[in-house]
């Protein structure tokens, strides 16, 4: 585990700037910059952007210096780097698109939920988080699926576009949004049901019978069954969305969902999500469970 650092050779606001990266996880990169006093507007998706008066101090501080070069290739190897569609500039082109071939004609709608999902409060339920959901459809969606396929993205579009980190509140006014919004442009029935399978996403039980209801929820849940690098970030992620809350409340909280989770039969309602992520998500979430302990009995100690 290390922090990099190249020199400062990017210009911009009148100076020149380095990116600071790790080679292990984005909660080692958070950690070490806001140790050093890095702000976290400073913070791009994958990297810190650091001015030319912070480098020695940086270094100074224990980050490795590296050549532009070197640090691209460190980044990539990490498994960290932000590929260029999912990151912001590229993404709203993405979610644009996406939305045209599912509503065409409605163009300022789409644009509307994509600056929701683009709140500067936002680091988990973000843009990312909303393609990677509508990512995870196309791989659940099967060829019988077709009458479900609009509703259910739909609801994926809809399923956190109010976000103030207040579970349960966050959903019914995202429901109540997407009524609002899709009353007239779509049949009354299929607006109910947009707004059911958001409310759905309060609780990711769908009924057994339920498949367009398992599809959102698996799909929501996929992060779970991501990489180690890619859920590690993802808890980082979220972390930071609660960073007003200290930090024995959020370990003790956190600790929490995760034994309810660890405590279903399965996590997954489709086949091929249980199929897909099972599995892994179980890994994932007993190590995080682990490290939560560990950091608890640590401070109580």
């Amino acid at each position: 585990m290390a922090i990099f650092i190249d020199p400062p050779r990017w210009p911009a606001h009148g100076t020149e700037f380095s990116h600071l990266i790790s080679n292990d996880s984005l909660a080692e990169l958070h950690a070490f910059a806001a140790d050093a006093g890095v702000p976290e507007r400073a913070f791009d998706e994958d990297h810190y952007d650091v001015p030319a008066r912070r480098y020695a101090d940086l270094v100074r501080r224990g980050a490795v210096e590296v050549s532009g070069g070197d640090l691209t290739r460190i980044l990539v190897a990490s498994g960290l780097r932000i590929p260029a569609r999912r990151r912001a500039k590229r993404l709203r082109s993405v979610l644009a698109s996406r939305w045209e071939a599912l509503l065409p004609g409605t163009a300022d709608l789409g644009a509307g939920l994509v600056e929701r999902w683009n709140e500067p409060h936002r680091a988990y339920h973000d843009l990312r988080h909303l393609l990677a959901v509508l990512e995870a459809l196309d791989t659940l969606f099967e060829p019988d699926d077709a009458g479900l396929r609009r509703p259910v993205l739909l609801a994926a579009w809809f399923h956190d576009a109010v976000y103030a980190g207040q579970a349960g509140q966050d959903e019914e006014a995202s429901a109540a949004l997407a009524a609002d919004l899709l009353r007239g442009v779509l049949p009354a029935a299929e607006v109910s049901e947009v707004e059911r399978l958001v409310l759905l996403t309060r609780t990711h039980a769908p009924a057994a019978d339920d498949r367009a209801g398992a599809l959102i929820c698996d799909a929501d849940l996929a992060v779970l069954g991501g990489s180690g690098r890619d859920y590690d970030a993802y808890a980082a992620a979220v972390r930071r969305e609660y960073a007003h809350v200290p930090d024995d409340a959020f370990t003790a909280g956190r600790a929490d969902i995760l034994r309810q989770l660890l405590a279903l039969d399965t996590l997954f309602s489709t086949d091929k999500g249980a199929a897909l992520w099972n599995g892994r998500a179980r890994e994932n979430l007993q190590a995080e469970l682990v490290r939560l302990e560990s950091s608890g009995a640590s401070a109580a100690g």
